[in-house]
């Protein structure tokens, strides 16, 4: 062990002797000295800085691909992603412009529902209330009287029901649903609302129907082509924006309402109450008979109704007195304007109770039964009027049956 020691020494002192550098500067020389463990330092610190080089060189040598392959991994990361968040941006992009469209969307559906609300509340209100019942018992008003009219009337014409098509199914949901449940519930309520005015309105006909008169004479020539809706609803209606088919529906439905309602005012102007307020019989029909005075054969233009002496003596219809006073064969006389080509007279009155120009309601007291004038006994003579001509009075009366009078 010593002599490989000394071997290891010799061999040592041999590759580091001991050293002089000598340096030389301006006449002086100087010289440093290097011992054996410096110079092995300075050899172990170049072999090692040596060896980090070659080490350094080859790992760059044998990493670069390595590097660059990882380098390419990175970018291609980054490329996704970045793929990634355009794409999140573009699908929040088309998500805001959705939303900014549906809510569009539902603004105008809103708008539309509130527009074919609105519509709807005004053609109820033009049909008489929010309420409509107008089935066959609803009242037509008459100047503080109503009139229901019969559940039955056959002279009625004919009417096929509107068809209310398949029924409702909800194919889509939320918004989209109730948008469509709430238009079939305003097409059901249009659809309703027609049954019910057009049930009204062939009911009134038929009542209207059984007093002789045809319609044709009550509606007039200047309304052959039929009824006309408003022309500041028909403004309304072209002003508010709502659908072509939905405004043209409702144009149809109140075109049925003012029909009916034009049906209503005829019949509330129809002299359809009994003239004497209490039972009373009939002595003297319309048409011809023999003159109770001469006993030759006359025409008789009214119908006599006998009661007792100061028997109240109303109207038939609300109108307004065109005449009250004594008349040539009647005695003390009324008559009544009832518009609508309607008029009244009531003769042989014992009192008059109304004025000229007064106007009456229906069952209002306008007078006394008597016998002044041409008469022979205590009795009513009760004439109808249409356009000028003397009707039967029986079939008003007869008509009259068919409604219920109610204060």
């Amino acid at each position: 062990m010593s002599q490989f020691g000394s071997q290891m020494r010799a061999m040592f002192d041999r590759a580091f002797p001991e050293r002089q550098i000598y340096h030389r500067s301006g006449g002086t020389v100087r010289y440093v000295s290097l011992s054996p463990s410096k110079q092995a330092l300075l050899a172990l610190s170049a072999v090692g800085l040596a060896g980090w080089c070659v080490y350094a060189t080859g790992n760059t040598l044998l990493q670069g691909p390595q590097q660059t392959a990882s380098n390419a991994e990175i970018e291609r990361e980054r490329a996704k992603y970045d793929r990634w968040l355009n794409e999140s941006r573009a699908q929040a992009a088309a998500a805001q412009a959705l939303l900014e469209e549906r809510t569009h969307q539902f603004e105008r559906a809103t708008a539309d529902f509130e527009g074919r609300h609105e519509v709807l509340r005004s053609l109820l209100e033009y049909a008489g209330g929010t309420s409509m019942q107008l089935a066959a018992a609803r009242p037509v008003e008459r100047d503080g009287a109503r009139i229901i009219m019969a559940a039955s009337i056959d002279e009625a014409e004919p009417r096929q029901s509107r068809t209310s098509g398949e029924p409702y199914q909800v194919t889509t949901v939320g918004f989209r649903a109730r948008a469509d449940r709430l238009e079939s519930d305003q097409d059901r309520t249009l659809s309703e609302l027609e049954d019910q005015v057009s049930e009204r309105s062939e009911q009134v006909r038929g009542v209207l129907r059984m007093t002789g008169v045809s319609m044709a004479s009550l509606s007039g020539a200047d309304e052959a082509g039929g009824p006309l809706v408003p022309q500041d609803f028909v403004a309304y209606l072209r002003d508010s924006g709502l659908n072509p088919a939905f405004a043209e529906r409702v144009t149809q439905v109140a075109a049925r309402v003012t029909e009916s309602r034009r049906l209503s005012e005829i019949a509330n102007a129809t002299p359809l109450a009994r003239p004497v307020a209490v039972d009373y019989r009939e002595t003297s029909g319309y048409g011809q008979r023999i003159d109770p005075f001469n006993g030759r054969p006359s025409f008789h233009s009214g119908l006599d109704m006998a009661a007792f002496e100061r028997a109240p003596v109303v109207a038939t219809s609300p109108g307004v007195v065109v005449f009250a006073g004594s008349r040539s064969g009647y005695g003390f006389t009324v008559e009544i304007d009832h518009g609508h080509g309607f008029k009244t007279r009531y003769g042989h009155l014992r009192d008059i109770q109304v004025e000229r120009g007064e106007r009456v309601a229906i069952g209002q007291r306008i007078g006394s039964m008597g016998s002044t004038g041409r008469s022979t006994a205590t009795h009513l003579h009760y004439e109808v009027w249409f356009r000028g001509r003397a009707v039967d009075p029986v079939n008003f009366l007869r008509a009259g049956r068919h409604v219920h009078e109610q204060g």
